[in-house]
Formats: C-alpha cells, structure tokens, sequence
C-alpha cells in the first residue's frame, strides 16, 4: 500500500514539486545560457575571444555536444536505477555540470572541452532522473500527476527564457568566459537549492531499482560500478591518448562517428524489434507506427534544433539587433521560443480539449504533419530574408522573430503528442527503451541540425534555407496523405 501523506504545500501539489521546478529551472538556465553562446563562441575571431572555428569545425562540435547531450539521458538512467537512485544521480550530475560550465569560464581549448564532456555526462544523470522523481511524488491514483508535470514544464521555459538575456548579454558585450560562468552559477544555485530542498522529496526516486533483498541489491550495485568503472577508464585512456597527439583523432572525427553510432543504434533498435518474434499483430502494428513517428520526429528535430546553430548564426550575422534603437545581443532571440511556449501552452491544451469534445481533434499522424509543415514554412520565410541580405545588409528583427514563433508552435503540437503517442503505442514490456528510443530520435535531430549549419559558409543562404523548408513541408504532406493507413494502425484491435 503506498503510504506517501497527501501533500499540497506547493499551490496545490506536494512541497517536493518546488524543490524540482526550482532544479530544473537553474539547470535549464545553465543549458540554453551555453547554448546561446556555443556556436557564436566558436566561430568567433580569435582576436575577439573566440576560437575562431569555421562553420563547418563549429557545427560538427555542437551538433555532436547538443546530441549527447539527450543520448546521455540513457546510460544515465541505467545508472541511477542501478546503483545510485534518481535523487542522488541529481546531485552528482548537477555537480558535474556546476564543474563544467565553471571550466569553459576559463580560456584555454582543453579546459572548453573538458568542460562540455562534464555537462554532457552530468545532463546525462539529471535531465532525466528529475523527471523520474516528480511522478514519484504522486499515489499511483493521484489525478494531481500530469498538472504537476505542466508546473515543472514552466520551469524548464522560465530558466531558458532568462538564460540568454544575463548569459547572453555577459557574454557578447563582456566576456565570452563571463557568459559560462554565469551559467555555471546558475547551475550552482539550483545545485544548493536542491541540496536544501531534497529533504522534501521523501522516499520518492531515493533508491536504485529494489531486486528484492539487501544483498541483491548490493550485488547489482557492484556489478554496475564494474561496467561504469571499466567505461571510464576506457574514456579516460582515449581522451588522454588524444591529448597527448598519441591518438590523432580530432573533435570532427569524433563528430562523425558519433553521427555513426547514432544511426547505428537507431537502426539497430528497429531492426532487433521487427525482426524478433512474439509481437501479436496489433503490437506489430504500433511498432510500425513508432518507427514512423520516430522518423517524423528525427526529422522535424533536425530543423526546429537549428535554433542554436544556424539560425543563431542567421542572428549574429545577417540581422540588424536593433529596436527601436536600442541595440541588443543576438543571443537574445534565443529567449523568443521558451516566452511563446509559456504564453501559448495553455491555448494549445485547451485547443486540443476543444477540439476533443466536439470529436474534431487531428489524430498524432495529422498533428505531425502540420507540424511539419509549419516548422518548414519558418525557414521558406526566411529565404527572402536571406536573400536581402546576400549583399550584406542586414535584415530587420522581424523576420527572425517570425520564424521562431511558428517553430515554437509547430512545437506544441507536435512534443507533448509524440510523448503521449509513445506511452500508448508501446508494447508493455518494451514502453521504457521505446521513450528512451524516443529521445534518441531527438539525439539524431540535433546532431543532423548541428551538422547542416556547417554549411552556413559554403552554401548560398537562400538555398541553404530553402532546401530546409522543402524537405520539412514533404515530410508534413507524406503524413498527411499516410495519415488514414497510419490511424489505422494505431487501433487497439487488428
């Protein structure tokens, strides 16, 4: 019998909700501070502070951190459950990312990759375990749990809406090492607020997976540090070996095999579940689904990711940041996607009820496909827009601002849905490495939209713009027309 008391300390939820709102908020903060300056940062003049990459070196790198970024959610959930729990891979991972956002702040090449192999490894343990806690506050029974899970989604945009300003701007008009720090102390204060805060938790995620008795579960937690120990000492030894020059591997080297390995793994999943025996027909049916959807959602993740990388390049280089007359950071348009999420959530979620009750409501199919096509016409509006600035004007702030706002609701209606379409179509004995796929499906979009805007350089903008938009609106039309067959096969009857 669960015997978690009925809290409404938190506006209504348990008291254990604010200490991961708060968390998650500061953790966010940290993450789209980095990444508003990530990119801006490399290919940045060295006489200015920055690396001073080309597009193409740039892109390959953030493609390749923002992808591990979410492939990491995978190994560190196995982690937790097997040796550490939820609540305490939290707090080693927010000390790995506080270390990592604090060793970019200082101004050397290794120090800037050792500090995003930090923040990858430390998301890779919180990102999502925090998730894992907040249903854990909740009875089984409790209708609280999914309004609970909206609160801790607003403070995912509150922390990336305020990043870019005070990171931005720190590290575009400052010091491009003053921005990351000002991440890293954004990571600390959610770190120290936790740490204050987790009292609150109780026993929700405090312990790994019980495998039933004391000694079993001491067992399982040495036979996973075995498996963990002998991964860091191969990693150690390799990043060692290429510091050295004893193994000349380079950041695009490891860029492009980790573009192997996503691939690798995500046709490897599909292939293990078609080709396995067992499924009944309608569970075939609904992996067939998955597999659709995973695609569509790789898909439109590659264009709607390039948020940080190409279209941030667009910002910096392209578009006059100026209103009336007052001169901003280019970063700060990397603020307009969380503030159109917070003002236009609830007008989705009750669009969606509204759309239900009159029977009116676009099955996951139709959903995709507009999504698709919206987040395709956000860059078709920039192509003229790039071609006004090809003689090297810049462009109003409008246009860009546009294009962020149908991306941003071509987001709504397409996130929460993909989710929710998972935790359905799932076959019950595979639904966790199915939402685990799912993520992985995110891992293949940013590293392909960190890829692409290697060609910022060497392709002509319009083109380059264009040639986005036009496979973004295929994608959508081949949903919609595939949308019947594909309702079809998501029934629960064959």
């Amino acid at each position: 019998m669960d015997a978690r008391p009925y809290d409404t300390a938190f506006f209504g939820h348990p008291r254990g909700l604010s200490t991961l709102f708060f968390a998650e908020m500061w953790e966010r903060f940290s993450f789209y501070g980095l990444r508003a300056l990530l990119i801006l940062f490399m290919t940045a003049d060295r006489s200015t502070g920055g690396l001073g990459f080309d597009a193409v070196t740039a892109g390959a790198i953030y493609g390749l951190y923002t992808s591990m970024v979410y492939m990491a959610t995978l190994p560190g959930g196995w982690i937790a459950d097997q040796i550490l729990g939820p609540q305490r891979a939290v707090l080693v991972g927010g000390v790995l990312i506080t270390a990592g956002h604090f060793s970019m702040a200082v101004p050397s090449l290794t120090s800037f990759y050792v500090g995003l192999t930090l923040i990858v490894l430390g998301t890779g343990l919180l990102k999502g375990n925090v998730s894992v806690i907040v249903g854990r506050l909740y009875r089984p029974d409790d209708d609280r749990r999914d309004a609970g899970y909206s609160i801790f989604y607003m403070g995912i945009n509150t922390g990336a809406f305020i990043a870019p300003f005070i990171c931005g701007y720190l590290g575009q008009r400052v010091n491009w090492h003053a921005g990351f720090a000002a991440a890293g102390v954004g990571m600390l204060l959610g770190l120290t607020q936790y740490s204050m805060g987790r009292k609150y938790l109780g026993e929700a995620g405090l312990r790994p997976s019980d495998p039933g008795t004391p000694d079993g579960l001491r067992a399982q937690q040495r036979r996973a540090a075995r498996w963990v120990g002998g991964a860091a000492a191969v990693f150690v030894a390799v990043g060692t070996a290429m510091y050295l020059g004893v193994l000349p591997i380079g950041a695009k080297d490891i860029a492009d095999a980790a573009g192997v390995l996503l691939l690798t793994l995500s046709l490897g999943f599909f292939a293990w579940v078609f080709l396995s025996g067992g499924w009944t027909t309608v569970e075939r049916n609904h992996l067939v689904v998955i597999g659709v959807l995973f695609l569509g959602y790789a898909t439109f993740s590659a264009v709607f990711e390039q948020a940080g990388s190409t279209l941030n390049l667009f910002a910096d280089r392209n578009t006059l940041n100026q209103v009336l007359g007052y001169a901003f950071p280019s970063s700060w348009f990397q603020s307009v996607n969380p503030l159109v999420v917070i003002a236009f959530a609830p007008v989705f979620a009750w669009l969606w009820v509204r759309l239900a009750r009159t029977g009116r409501e676009p099955g996951a199919p139709v959903k995709f496909g507009l999504s698709l096509i919206v987040v395709g016409a956000g860059f078709a509006l920039l192509v003229p827009a790039a071609g006004l600035s090809g003689n090297g004007a810049l462009v109003g702030p409008g246009w860009l601002t546009a294009t962020y706002v149908l991306h941003t609701w071509a987001e709504l209606a397409l996130s929460p849905v993909g989710l929710s379409a998972m935790s359905k179509l799932a076959p019950a004995r595979i639904g966790g490495l199915v939402m685990g796929v799912w993520f992985l499906g995110t891992s293949n979009g940013n590293y392909i939209g960190g890829r692409l805007s290697g060609l910022y350089e060497s392709m002509p903008l319009p083109t380059l713009f264009g040639s986005v938009a036009a496979v973004a609106v295929a994608a959508g039309l081949i949903f919609l027309a595939c949308s019947r067959t594909l309702n079809r096969l998501s029934r629960d009857t064959a």
